[in-house]
């Protein structure tokens, strides 16, 4: 007898991976590659988009080809894919007219100043319930426009059309039969109304953006058409895209308004559930939305840490203090407290709440007696403590969140879960699947087909893996808390 399976495409900001689920939701199977970061200049980072299809295009045929040996049919894919990255290619002939601006990138930052001295933050923040940043892809559409001259003229004969890394993928997937994102992708745009569900006119008009380059914009169960036989050996069905952020919310089954996940991966991400109520925060959150199912809006309250992951990819890469990710837990474990040295990993700047793009990276506490070890666990607690600022934030707002579902490769480190628990004061569960992001694009196309029948039905494959319960004695922790305050502010000065 055959075994039924569903794929999730996974394309992050590091690698691209495709991951094999059982109908329960438990991975079967994983292929990961990395591709390469491009830092041309202080505060741009760049991906190859041919780099990210042939990643993409790789583990896929590995994956579909374990579960052939598995003697398993492939039901559908789901994607799932890093946020706000940009591309522009050419309809004719589907190369890239420059490389994909990533997310990280600062480089749009003067257009975004031009727009505060404008005051354009308040109709963008009531539109889109984005603030005004580099972060967003519409003024990375813009720069490509202002700056390339290939894609200026492609617009104008109608032959140029952008997408986020979903709508690339789906573009290349199906052999250019489908132009289309999710809502939850078209809302981290800066040019999608989330009351209209409709690409916003006023804004495109301000950016000179011309409609005819944008995706269609689908549910996050919907059909995506079907990929093309030279990619796949046989036709798939694609029903399920879902940006990575909101994708991990679903796989943790964060379904109910007021539930919250956090997300540890390249940056970090706090998405709470508001249903279908638009909350507009007084401090400086995202508001976003969650999923969209049979025309139906969910939103969410969003805060963005920019770099979490990355702060230890960076321990690795580029200070040589570690050679492997997982070293990590025993260097912390192996000090008795931080010896008062904090880091404010600003490397690309701060996200929620400061939402400042100059700010940068502050290591402080120095003495003789700092060495590597000091530094890694800098780096691991400044993690915990932006999590707080997040949670600060939603208390301010008027939401208190008592529970908090957490994911990402940081948080197989159990000091650091712990740790995470005492700083923000909250209950934190990590589940037995740690891979919810992809999981959750999984589920979006498992729900289009009928495999699941609910978001109540999909509840039911969520499993408890462990729980960290706050220890700390509250002086401690306020002591802790006023470190990295002190170290926050010296990075604002700058």
């Amino acid at each position: 007898m055959k075994k039924d399976f569903i794929i999730a495409i996974d394309q992050g900001t590091t690698s691209s991976r495709a991951i094999l689920f059982n109908l329960k939701g438990k991975p079967v199977y994983s292929s990961q590659k990395e591709f390469t970061q491009y830092f041309p200049k202080s505060g741009w980072v760049e991906h190859n988009p041919e780099e990210i299809w042939n990643t993409t295009k790789k583990t896929l045929k590995d994956v579909i080809n374990k579960a052939k040996r598995l003697r398993g049919n492939v039901l559908t894919i789901g994607i799932t894919n890093q946020r706000e990255t940009t591309v522009l290619w050419d309809k004719k002939t589907g190369k890239a007219v420059h490389k994909a601006i990533v997310w990280q990138d600062r480089r749009t930052e003067d257009f975004c100043k031009k727009l505060r001295k404008q005051n354009k933050e308040t109709m963008i923040f009531n539109r889109t319930g984005l603030l005004i940043d580099p972060y967003f892809s519409g003024t990375k559409i813009k720069w490509i426009l202002d700056n390339i001259a290939q894609a200026r003229s492609l617009m104008s004969k109608q032959r140029l059309l952008f997408g986020t890394i979903d709508s690339f993928l789906i573009w290349r997937l199906t052999k250019g039969q489908v132009h289309a994102t999710d809502a939850t992708n078209a809302s981290r745009t800066m040019i999608y109304n989330i009351s209209t569900n409709k690409w916003d006119d006023t804004i495109l008009k301000l950016f000179k953006i011309k409609k005819h380059i944008l995706p269609e914009v689908k549910d996050c169960s919907d059909d995506y058409g079907y990929t093309h036989p030279s990619v796949t050996g046989k036709s798939i069905p694609i029903t399920g895209v879902i940006g990575d952020q909101q994708a991990a919310t679903v796989g943790q089954c964060c379904f109910e308004p007021g539930s919250l996940k956090s997300t540890y991966g390249t940056g970090a991400f706090v998405l709470l559930n508001t249903g279908s109520r638009k909350i507009y925060s007084k401090n400086r959150l995202l508001t976003t939305i969650c999923y969209r199912l049979n025309g139906k809006t969910t939103y969410a309250l969003e805060g963005s840490i920019f770099i979490a992951g990355a702060g230890v990819q960076w321990l690795r890469d580029r200070m040589k203090f570690i050679k492997k990710a997982p070293e990590t837990e025993k260097i912390v474990k192996s000090l008795k407290d931080n010896r008062g040295v904090y880091l404010v990993p600003a490397f690309t700047g701060l996200g929620a709440p400061y939402w400042n793009a100059n700010a940068r990276g502050v290591l402080s506490g120095l003495t003789r007696d700092t060495g590597p070890k000091e530094i890694v666990r800098a780096i691991i607690e400044s993690v915990a403590y932006q999590t707080y600022d997040l949670f600060e934030a939603m208390k301010n707002d008027g939401l208190r969140p008592k529970i908090v579902k957490v994911d990402g490769g940081m948080v197989m480190n159990n000091w650091f879960s712990q740790f995470l628990s005492d700083v923000v004061n909250v209950k934190v569960l990590r589940p037995k699947v740690q891979e919810t992001t992809a999981l959750g694009a999984a589920f979006m196309a498992g729900l289009q087909i009928g495999v699941y029948k609910s978001l109540k039905n999909i509840s039911k494959n969520w499993r408890l893996d462990n729980k960290f319960n706050p220890k700390i004695k509250e002086k401690v922790r306020k002591k802790l808390i006023k470190g990295w305050s002190t170290s926050i502010k010296r990075t604002l000065i700058n």
